[in-house]
């Protein structure tokens, strides 16, 4: 899967903040955007099991 031109931009700025962040203040980035990962797939899961009509969690493992 490819970004888009808009996206590429996106990450080329994000990159850019980043290289300016002290090592502590990227780490504490990093933190944050896995925390958020975790909380965006759960939402998708909860969602698909909603449309899905789906009980169990075994699905998920």
């Amino acid at each position: 899967m490819t970004l888009s031109l808009e996206q590429e931009f996106s990450l080329r700025t994000f990159a850019d903040q980043v290289q300016q962040m002290s090592r502590e203040q990227a780490q504490e980035l990093l933190l944050m955007l896995y925390k958020q990962m975790m909380i965006r797939e759960t939402t998708y899961q909860e969602l698909l099991k909603h449309e899905w009509k789906l009980d169990s969690d075994a699905v998920w493992g």
